[in-house]
């Protein structure tokens, strides 16, 4: 098997205390942060603000960073190093209907989560966090699965 690492970003969306979460595939039964992988040459910030335009059509305030979470995919064998940025113009993202969306096709769902939903969110030390009121925080929190 190859060893393969990829860098990711995700952008922590909140508009009055729910949080913005997508599901990339009908095979799912969990959501996960908006974002994507970073390609050669770009920095994370430049990553962050082309994947979350290419899914949701908005352009991101991009804000601190939250957490760097590191993990070995159980399926592909593929470890991955993700970036979490805060995402301060949360309110931009309550209506995104007629907005150009180039990669909306990758998404099955888009919801805004509730502090006392039932959605399974991934990363579990995010939704832990955010389930809590401490998604928020001045500090980089560390995740590995």
């Amino acid at each position: 098997m190859d060893k393969k690492i990829v860098v990711r970003t995700r952008g922590i969306i909140l508009c009055e205390g729910e949080l913005l979460v997508v599901k990339h595939s009908d095979d799912h039964d969990y959501y996960a942060l908006p974002g994507g992988h970073l390609e050669f040459g770009e920095t994370v910030l430049e990553c962050m603000e082309r994947e979350i335009v290419e899914e949701l059509g908005v352009k991101p305030q991009i804000g601190r960073l939250l957490y760097i979470h590191d993990y070995i995919d159980k399926n592909d064998g593929i470890q991955s190093v993700e970036f979490f940025f805060e995402v301060t113009n949360g309110k931009d993202y309550k209506n995104l209907d007629g907005l150009e969306r180039t990669h909306a096709f990758e998404l099955v769902d888009l919801i805004w989560l509730k502090r006392d939903g039932n959605e399974t969110l991934l990363p579990p030390g995010v939704a832990k966090d955010f389930k809590e009121g401490k998604i928020l925080s001045d500090e980089v929190r560390y995740i590995k699965d």
